[in-house]
């Protein structure tokens, strides 16, 4: 079961459908079994908290998740997003919102499926995965 949850004004999903569809064959293709995964979308200051209350970082980030599996080969996790981040990660990059939302919520899967991004190896293949999951997002 995947959740979106908006504790943020003035966001909203668009192709919720779509996006569910899509997260449930990224965890198919990645040969683990969708449990209860859960999307909170906040602005800066409310990631921000949860990054400083549970992790000792004081830091704006754009992505924060949090594995609540118990069976190795099952995903279940709670991923937090910062819309605020989002949309000035965006900025940066020079890509459309939507398709910088996606590669952030690939991200936070991905991370349960077990990738890692702090070696420069990891970043690599995180940044691989990322791509091809937004790439697949487009073809939905």
């Amino acid at each position: 079961m995947i959740n979106f949850n908006i504790e943020t004004d003035g966001f909203k999903i668009l192709d919720i459908r779509k996006k569910k569809s899509w997260i449930k064959d990224l965890v198919k293709e990645q040969d683990f079994k969708l449990g209860e995964l859960s999307y909170i979308f906040l602005n800066d200051e409310g990631l921000h908290k949860i990054n400083l209350e549970y992790l000792k970082h004081d830091t704006y980030t754009d992505i924060i998740t949090f594995d609540n599996s118990e069976d190795e080969d099952e995903i279940e996790g709670d991923i937090f997003i910062s819309v605020e981040r989002i949309a000035e990660n965006a900025k940066k990059f020079k890509v459309d919102f939507e398709i910088e939302l996606t590669r952030v919520m690939a991200h936070g899967v991905l991370h349960l499926c077990g990738y890692l991004d702090k070696k420069p190896d990891d970043v690599k293949l995180m940044r691989e995965m990322e791509d091809k999951y937004v790439a697949k997002y487009g073809e939905f």
